[in-house]
């Protein structure tokens, strides 16, 4: 069954309004801290579960990230797996939330917006994951984030990116906007060779069109450092 999306729409427009792409966050986040309304599902997002048991991912000696973690689930199942990671969501009630519900967990989680990530993280992580972020970004600020993104996966490192999908003739309609595959094309642009593009239905009612990509960082060659050095 379908979310009911209406009051995170309405935040998400007024926030736009004043001209702060993000900060709708965080009243959604504490909303749902305190009033149970569906919109938080507790469990690992499903398309990720699928992919996971696919492709049999090991996390020993690597580093992961969690872009916009929201209430951890999605980190958790990648600690789970070896990986040492960091999650983090522009929210700071997601973030201690997910701290309060994983008090022994192993993952790093912090408070901190993808548009200006720390500096620390760029080429430090094996795997990036990317679910449902980009498109609740308005498309002025998606080109910021994918630059954000891509940049902090290491030479030869994987980034998954999971979103509802559209053709360009499409309607966007309402938050969350839909990503085109010629958006998701300027991953190539910084570097990232695209490895697997799903494009699907899920089995939402109705169901849903979604984008499950991967990409891998080029490891660029001796000759090729010196050509653009």
């Amino acid at each position: 069954m379908a979310k009911d999306r209406t009051h995170a729409r309405r935040l998400a427009q007024e926030s736009l309004q004043r001209g702060d792409a993000v900060g709708w966050f965080e009243k959604l986040y504490a909303y749902v801290f305190l009033v149970s309304t569906g919109l938080a599902d507790m469990i690992v997002n499903p398309r990720l579960t699928s992919w996971l048991a696919h492709n049999k991912l090991s996390g020993a000696g690597r580093r992961a990230l969690i872009v916009g973690c929201g209430l951890g689930d999605d980190a958790e199942e990648l600690a789970r797996l070896g990986f040492a990671v960091v999650a983090f969501d522009v929210s700071a009630t997601a973030i201690a939330w997910c701290r309060r519900r994983f008090p022994h967990s192993t993952v790093e989680y912090c408070a901190a917006d993808l548009l200006v990530s720390p500096q620390e993280w760029v080429a430090a992580f094996d795997f990036v994951l990317e679910v449902n972020t980009l498109q609740v970004l308005p498309p002025n600020l998606r080109q910021i984030a994918i630059v954000q993104m891509a940049r902090c996966v290491v030479p030869g490192g994987t980034l998954l990116v999971i979103a509802r999908g559209r053709d360009p003739s499409d309607d966007p309609g309402a938050m969350p906007w839909p990503l085109t595959k010629e958006e998701m094309a300027a991953f190539q642009i910084l570097g990232l060779d695209e490895t697997r593009f799903e494009d699907f239905l899920d089995d939402e009612m109705p169901p849903v069109r979604r984008f499950r990509v991967e990409y891998r960082r080029r490891v660029e060659t001796d000759g090729e450092r010196r050509v653009g050095s």
